[in-house]
């Protein structure tokens, strides 16, 4: 078979100098910086810290005894953690922009099967964190406070400290977040060849132990809320499988391409 010549890099010629790399990098920094601000402006106007927190923690306030209400223990919580509160969400609705920043800084220098391989990573994991820290927010909140007030003594009243709170929920979004994540783990690793899809597959009975683990350590001790984390995780870890096989035939090299049907 004659051996056919190598096409042309379709990056020859679009060099730059490492200080003009430095110099974009500085600019779509400020971007996504002044991004964050604005949106962090317009929410100090509306809704404002305040209502952001309340919205935050009405899953939490809806099960507390009739009367109840959160406290306060430090002389700033009041004005910090709405705070928090206030520049965290305006990352998370200002990711995609800032995201976006980030694809357009690095995608010069990537040839076109890694613009295929890493484009669909880059949004798929963002829309998954997102759905993970929903799922949290709109369903496991709720079972999660109804389960622990149901088990609260009569002659206790419950008050949570608004700080625990957020230390909480922050901890609760990120294992969410991350968990729903696994789909994009298991393309990543079955693409760069660390482990076969026939591997993965084989696998399956492992993960779901692992799963329950992660959810025993990184959740509240109570059933509802591992469930609620295990049972995700093992669902997505069948939609990487399923989803890697389709990745790989559709982002090879064109080396790759030809190695295949040779």
């Amino acid at each position: 078979m004659p051996e056919t010549p190598n096409p042309e890099d379709e990056l020859a010629g679009t060099e730059q100098p490492f200080v003009q790399h430095l110099m974009e990098l500085r600019d779509r920094l400020v971007k996504a910086m002044i991004a964050i601000g604005v949106v962090a402006a317009a929410l100090f106007f509306y809704p404002g810290p305040g209502q952001l927190y309340d919205l935050l923690a009405a899953p939490l306030v809806a099960h507390l005894p009739q009367g109840a209400t959160m406290i306060a223990t430090s002389v700033i919580s009041p004005f910090m953690v709405p705070l928090k509160i206030l520049l965290m969400s305006a990352f998370l609705i200002a990711l995609p922009f800032v995201l976006w920043q980030v694809w357009a800084f690095v995608a010069p220098g990537l040839y076109a099967h890694e613009k295929r391989l890493v484009l669909p990573l880059v949004v798929s994991s963002t829309v998954l964190f997102f759905i993970g820290v929903a799922f949290c927010y709109f369903f496991v909140f709720g079972q999660v406070f109804s389960f622990i007030q149901g088990f609260a003594p009569k002659s206790i009243t419950a008050a949570p400290d608004i700080e625990a709170y957020l230390g909480f929920v922050m901890t609760m979004f990120l294992a969410f977040g991350l968990a729903f994540e696994v789909p994009i783990a298991v393309v990543v690793l079955a693409r760069m060849g660390v482990v076969s899809v026939e591997k993965l597959k084989s696998f399956r009975g492992y993960f779901i132990v692992v799963a329950f683990v992660i959810a025993a350590i990184v959740t509240p001790p109570d059933v509802v809320s591992q469930l609620a984390l295990a049972i995700p995780m093992c669902l997505l870890y069948e939609v990487g499988i399923w989803a890697a096989q389709v990745f790989i035939r559709h982002t090879q090299a064109p080396e790759e391409s030809q190695e295949s049907t040779s």
